[in-house]
């Protein structure tokens, strides 16, 4: 293993609060607009189930967006993430906040995102992810590259590299394996 990876791994082993970005991350990134200017989202049931695992193994979620939309309230509510943070552009501001709010040092926190926007809250993090049409200023600075794209599967590819780094996806899968 090369020594990013390993340093990824330590950086994800302390997670307690991942936080996904959503268009990119979450979404492909594209934007369709129905006949009446409603918004609409496509997103991925693997990912769904990852924040899932990560929640059962006790790890909190969060959504940070700048885009505000009841599609991501909904998708938020339906995977049980109750820290839901849309219209954000301040995302250093928002992340402090949960941060604070939660009391988890940003060391034991994760991001992922694919924009300039997102930077701020990268920086700060332990556990910093990204995707791989992600812009190249965010894929030079993050600790893990996915190799899926954003709502093709890269949220559960995070989930799944935490819960290996904490020792807790054999415990995850368990669950589903059993007789």
């Amino acid at each position: 293993m090369n020594d990013q990876l390993d340093l990824a791994k330590k950086q994800a082993a302390q997670v307690r609060l991942m936080i996904f970005d959503v268009d990119g991350i979450l979404t492909d990134g594209s934007l369709h607009f129905g006949p009446e200017g409603e918004m609409m989202k496509t997103f991925n049931v693997l990912d769904g189930q990852g924040i899932r695992l990560l929640q059962d193994a006790g790890i909190t979620t969060a959504i940070i967006s700048a885009r505000a939309s009841k599609i991501v309230s909904k998708r938020a509510s339906d995977l049980g993430i109750s820290h839901v943070k849309q219209g954000i552009h301040d995302k250093k501001t928002a992340f402090l906040e949960l941060s604070t709010e939660l009391g988890i040092p940003h060391h034991q926190c994760g991001f992922i995102g694919d924009d300039v926007i997102d930077l701020p809250v990268l920086l700060r993090v332990g556990f910093s992810a990204s995707v791989p049409k992600a812009h190249a200023e965010v894929r030079t600075r993050v600790a893990y590259v996915t190799l899926a794209d954003g709502g093709a599967g890269a949220v559960r590819e995070v989930c799944d590299f935490i819960l290996q780094a904490q020792d807790k996806y054999q415990a995850a899968l368990a669950v589903f394996l059993a007789d």
